[in-house]
């Protein structure tokens, strides 16, 4: 089982209800493949760097998921299929990106105080 990180970014004339049901349905996906949601974080709308399919801005969301090797292939088909998703990103995480989400997600880091000279 390896860990997962999904950056998708999806069309912006979505209404919330078709992002909710479209970040499920990706969910759904992961969990009939084997695999479970370890954290969602939707970004909400954001502008583009570029444009894609003539649009400057989209819906950005992250997920963070566990899955065998076999069913990224199959994620991969899916992702390519919704016409709702204008761009996809899957990374693999090693333990220290795993343990730097759990430690972000989890109250963060100690802050450090400027020592006065």
């Amino acid at each position: 089982m390896n860990n997962y990180e999904l950056m998708v970014i999806f069309t912006p004339v979505l209404s919330e209800e078709d992002f909710k049901s479209s970040q499920k349905k990706f969910q759904d996906i992961i969990t009939e493949l084997g695999g479970s949601t370890v954290h969602t974080n939707p970004w909400g709308l954001k502008s583009l760097a570029y444009p894609i399919q003539k649009k400057t801005t989209g819906i950005y969301w992250v997920l963070e998921f566990t899955l065998p090797a076999e069913g990224i292939e199959k994620l991969k088909i899916q992702l390519l299929r919704d016409e709702q998703v204008m761009r996809h990103m899957i990374t693999r995480l090693d333990k220290y990106a795993v343990e730097y989400n759990y430690t972000k997600r989890n109250g963060g880091f100690p802050k450090t105080e400027k020592a006065e000279a």
